[in-house]
């Protein structure tokens, strides 16, 4: 099969408006870092993101279909790394999230197991060929990414968590899912909602997910991050402000990772907010394209896995950033420090590349 694939028909459109965005990012990271202790970032996610390019051109030679028939080998692999974690991963700010690798790099296993979780959700959904789904298809679908996300949980990692749901939701949506059964779902997910509120989330989460409603409850407390990513947001105007105060004298946390969009509203104003929601727009639109071409259905159901993952990213950060939503550390995709991050989302690239260079293979 592999003589018949050729880099012609590999989507250099969608990675001319990837790179935009990773530049954005690059920028936006040495803008944000230049006087902390930070500064050189931008070098290092330059790094990330020529290791990402490299390994993306790797994973879309290789043939998805191959690896679907091997995913319950990397699925059992991405649960022994999540144990690994728990008992061996380094602890920092009290959870073990990170494993320690030679020459000072760390490795994020929940990240990776994203895209093991796309792979196996893609692979489940396929083998039903148009079915309907059935209880029994619904709670095996929900065990593949319940086990992951609950070690996730464990970490703790309420954040990385919640990202492995829009796998979940995508497959049960396009594999065929009643409305009945979803509405059975929803008020069952309704009625645990408290018993998770007080038996499973730590203190500082229920803090989180609560200071985004009132930030000026607590402004130097749990409202702190919110309150001073609205006021960066606003300072921005209509083109940006090129003092960049909340930014540059430190008042805005973490303006290098998960606020990122608040440090480029701030520099660049509305306009050059929606241009950059345009950029991430038009990759979502031709992922989708993508995913419509696919050669078979698990290339499609996989495709939408990524976007699924995608989206959820880039509307929960953006929406923690203006206050619609609350902080859970979930970064912005090709934009926000970060190795592992940027690692993960080059090879689910990758693997959408894959699929799209096998359009024609019969």
């Amino acid at each position: 099969m592999s003589r018949y694939i050729s880099y012609r028909d590999f989507d250099w459109f969608l990675l001319f408006f990837i790179l935009m965005i990773c530049g954005l990012g690059v920028w936006q990271i040495h803008s944000a870092t230049e006087h902390t202790k930070f500064a050189g970032a931008h070098i290092k996610q330059v790094y990330w993101v020529l290791g990402g390019l490299s390994a993306m051109f790797v994973v879309s030679l290789l043939n998805y279909q191959a690896l679907l028939e091997r995913i319950h080998w990397f699925y059992i692999g991405s649960l022994a790394s999540l144990i690994a974690v728990i008992l061996f991963g380094q602890k920092s700010l009290g959870a073990r999230r990170w494993v320690k690798l030679p020459w000072g790099a760390h490795f994020q296993p929940s990240e990776w197991v994203k895209l093991i979780l796309i792979l196996a959700v893609a692979k489940y959904f396929a083998d039903l060929h148009d079915r309907e789904l059935s209880w029994t298809d619904f709670l095996k679908a929900g065990a593949i990414v319940g086990f992951p996300m609950l070690m996730v949980l464990a970490q703790p990692d309420l954040g990385t968590a919640l990202t492995y749901l829009p796998v979940a939701v995508m497959g049960l949506f396009l594999g065929g899912l009643r409305w009945k059964q979803g509405l059975i779902v929803l008020t069952i997910m309704g009625c645990l909602v408290p018993i998770a509120w007080v038996k499973v989330l730590k203190p500082y989460q229920k803090d989180r997910l609560t200071s985004f409603m009132s930030p000026d409850a607590d402004r130097q407390g749990s409202g702190y991050q919110v309150n001073q990513s609205l006021i960066a947001v606003g300072s921005g105007g209509i083109f940006g402000s090129s003092q960049g105060s909340q930014t540059h004298l430190s008042f805005l946390p973490e303006p290098q990772t998960d606020f990122i969009f608040a440090t480029f509203a701030e520099e660049h104003g509305f306009v050059g907010a929606l241009g950059l929601l345009l950029l991430y727009f038009i990759v979502l639109m031709r992922l989708t394209q993508n995913a419509q071409t696919a050669p078979d259905r698990a290339g499609a159901f996989l495709v939408m896995g990524v976007v699924a993952v995608l989206t959820f990213h880039i509307l929960i950060n953006v929406g923690m950033v203006v206050g619609f939503m609350p902080v859970t550390g979930i970064p912005l995709p090709l934009m926000s420090y970060g190795g592992s991050s940027v690692l993960f989302m080059f090879l689910a690239l990758g693997m959408v590349m894959n699929v799209r260079m096998r359009r024609f293979v019969n």
